[in-house]
């Protein structure tokens, strides 16, 4: 039977409103007085009141964790109610939390009381949560409403720091959390008999801001968590009426800053590398065992302060020490594999680069100065641009980079510009281009939109691609894209995307896992919030389907239709099922390790269930289970992640996977099991080390990573990274026995952060 889009658009319509029906009436029947279900709190919308002023500090403080100046005392307290599990409700411990500011520096403080035996502080790693207990603040120093920067400290006074894009929401394929941005701040905190305490001390030219006349507007959200009650304080009142409500730069609260002035900052960040190292190269012309080599690495990054809202990032051989590996991941598909960008100078105001596209990106950084398979390539140097100039968000990138295994030396260069309008309408474009020294080029443009009609989000893209890379051919290619969305967490939800991309589209600097193809993806979800004191804080019933139709001859090429829920339950857990029922049409056969999947049309179906337990258990793991069919095949797969955490000190966790497909018709087996080991250790917030061991049966490969810092400042550090991958089979023919089966390297770098 041949299947159309319109077929298959029609008959999922048929489906979800048919399951959508009787699960809007039961969910509803259920509901708490209030807007969706959610309990009503008497208080106007933060977010729509004008801005208030944000005091300045009256005297000096000391950065110790104790807040007990009379600066601190003199600011105005912010009023906080629960967040989650109970809107609106008095906070069940005293929370506290001041904010305030001066010519240089914005203030925060928190005084958290509590019993001491119920606070959690589990890690001592930088930008590690371990369940702990957290204080937070949100600022939107563009004051935007699209973007944000995070920082949050715990207990133990670990520094934790993200950027925040997209209004903090997922839609459309987009992660709105940069976890690898880094800044330069400080906290200090300190636990006594009352509970815990924090003082937090933040550049204003870390921010990035605009300021009229001395005064600037920014937006900011302060919380608090206590991880054993999966409890979170807020201010201002944000209800949980969407994704990351708590996180979500247009729903802060606009606060003005009086008698501030442009920061420009200046700071330099040379480093030095040295190590040992034995890579084997199968492909040179002479077979040989490889050597150890000493490489010897010295490069500088810059940071200057253009205004105090764009910031020149400049680097000259930059290096790749920092960056853990990898986790092993084996294709059990033929459509490709995404892995996201670790380089800290890629991460700088990261959101003004994005333009994602559904499931690909038209710019993706990681594509720079590395191969498909991970190998890097010395990047000679390059120039960053990021920030906002007037209404405009801008980023410009030049990179100049080595060619890898013969290739050309190439200079990738990006152009981005991005307006955001009053209520949240965009409109913006991108151009990338990757020119080596043979003459070849690669040229990408594009063009996106978007326009808010109330909780509705209509965003519109259209891209082109021209390459004369490796011949002198031209290929040329385009891309169009409708995401219709509804964002609203409480009620009904929904989001419609519509995909176009042709035969040509190819973005060397973007990321596609697929070409030539249309699709259509749809999802309605019902949501809503039990009565208060329910063992479950949030259900989630979902319906969604996929249709992507070979542009070549109109065929299905993969199908889904999905029936989804999923709970947050009381006390930090949550759980989720799904049942999915699938179709595949294979142009063309692939192999599998260990088994060939022939070209044809498969149907099929497999159930999914997740349980998490709360990350503030001492000792607690995820569980998923996962099983069906696979083309014309089976599948199962048991994962379990655990974790234990035997002090602050050290943890120890890791995931096992028993992932196995078979086809009983052709009597093959695929093997795809993994193990994963990591340990996590520190001695205090300085020294810091985390090593992991990753076995792929499919690959057949152990990799090992271990990654040692001791952190003398912010800035400042010393890295000792050992990578070493072992193939367990003969890879290489009768090259292994000169070339051996492991590579191994071992790195020593530091760096050195200053202002001149």
């Amino acid at each position: 039977m041949r299947w159309t889009v319109g077929r298959w658009a029609r008959t999922t319509m048929m489906m979800m409103l048919a399951v959508a029906g009787p699960a809007w009436g039961q969910a509803r029947s259920g509901a708490t007085a209030g807007d969706g279900g959610a309990p009503s709190l008497p208080v106007s919308m933060p977010w729509t009141l004008p801005p208030m002023a944000l005091e300045r500090m009256s005297g000096p403080i000391e950065l110790d964790g104790s807040p007990d100046e009379a600066a601190w005392r003199d600011l105005p307290l912010l009023e906080t109610v629960q967040h989650w599990p109970d809107f609106g409700a008095a906070p069940t411990e005293r929370t506290e939390i001041r904010v305030g500011h001066d010519d240089e520096f914005l203030y925060a403080a928190g005084w958290f009381y509590d019993d001491p035996d119920g606070i959690r502080g589990n890690s001592l790693r930088r930008d590690r949560w371990d369940g702990d207990d957290v204080f937070d603040l949100v600022v939107d120093g563009f004051n935007d409403d699209q973007t944000a920067l995070r920082f949050a400290t715990t207990p133990l006074g670990i520094l934790v720091d993200q950027e925040i894009l997209n209004d903090g929401a997922f839609g459309g394929g987009v992660d709105p959390m940069n976890q690898d941005w880094n800044t330069f701040w400080d906290a200090a905190t300190r636990v006594t008999d009352e509970g815990w305490f924090a003082e937090m001390r933040i550049p204003l030219s870390s921010l990035g801001f605009s300021a009229e006349d001395g005064t600037a507007v920014m937006g900011i959200i302060a919380g608090r968590y206590i991880a054993r009650k999966d409890e979170k304080h807020i201010f201002p009142a944000i209800p949980p009426e969407w994704d990351m409500a708590e996180f979500k730069p247009s729903r802060a609260r606009d606060v003005e800053l009086a008698g501030v002035s442009e920061q420009r900052p200046l700071w330099v960040t040379p480093y030095a590398l040295t190590g040992v190292q034995r890579v084997r190269d199968p492909g040179a012309d002479a077979v040989r065992a490889p050597r150890a080599e000493v490489p010897t690495e010295v490069g500088a990054d810059l940071k200057y302060g253009l205004s105090s809202n764009l910031t020149l990032d400049l680097t000259v051989n930059t290096d790749f020490a920092q960056v853990e590996s990898d986790a092993l991941e084996v294709n059990l598909d033929r459509f490709g594999l995404f892995f996201p960008e670790k380089r800290q100078f890629f991460q700088e105001r990261s959101s003004v680069f994005d333009f994602s596209v559904g499931e690909g990106r038209l710019f993706h950084s990681r594509r720079i100065g590395l191969a498909e398979d991970g190998t890097p390539a010395r990047i000679f140097g390059g120039a960053r641009v990021a920030g906002r100039v007037g209404s405009w968000d801008v980023g410009l990138l030049s990179m100049q980079v080595d060619g890898i295994e013969g290739a050309a030396a190439e200079n990738d260069g990006v152009v981005r510009a991005r307006r955001t309008f009053s209520a949240g309408h965009q409109v913006g474009g991108m151009l990338t281009s990757r020119i080596d020294t043979r003459g070849g080029a690669d040229l990408s443009a594009g063009l996106d939109g978007r326009v808010v009609l109330g909780s509705d989000y209509v965003t519109l893209q259209v891209a082109g691609t021209r390459n004369t890379i490796g011949g002198p051919g031209v290929a040329t290619g385009a891309m169009a894209r409708l995401l219709w969305e509804r964002r609203s967490l409480d009620g009904f939800g929904y989001d419609v995307d519509a995909i176009w991309s042709g035969a040509g589209y190819d973005p060397a600097l973007g990321f596609e896992n697929r070409s030539d193809f249309s699709a259509v993806k749809a999802r309605l979800r019902y949501s809503w919030q039990p009565e208060a004191g329910s063992a479950v804080t949030r259900w989630n019933l979902v319906t969604a389907a996929r249709a992507y139709v070979r542009n070549q001859d109109g065929v299905l090429e993969t199908g889904l239709f999905r029936l989804r829920s999923w709970a947050n339950l009381r006390g930090g857990h949550w759980v989720n099922l799904a049942l999915n029922f699938t179709r595949e049409d294979v142009s063309e056969g692939f192999d599998l390790p260990g088994a060939t999947v022939p070209a044809g049309r498969y149907d099929g179906w497999d159930l999914f269930g997740y349980l998490g337990l709360s990350q503030a258990r001492a000792v607690g793991a995820g569980l998923e289970l996962w099983g069906g069919t696979a083309f014309d095949g089976y599948r199962t797969n048991v994962s379990v992640e655990p974790w234990w955490r035997l002090s602050r000190h050290l943890t120890i966790g890791g995931r096992l996977s028993l992932h196995r497909l078979w086809f009983p018709e052709r009597d093959q087996t695929v093997n795809a099991d993994q193990i994963r080991l990591r340990v996590s250790a520190a001695l205090d917030t300085h020294l810091s080390a985390e090593a992991f061991v990753q076995y792929s049966a499919a690959a057949r490969v152990i990799s090992t990573n271990l990654r040692i810092r001791y952190r003398f400042a912010e800035g400042r550090d010393l890295f000792l990274v050992l990578d070493e991958g072992r193939d367990l089979e003969d890879r290489y023919g009768l090259d292994s026995a000169i070339l051996g089966r492991t590579d191994r390297r071992l790195l020593i770098k530091y760096s050195y952060a200053f202002r001149p």
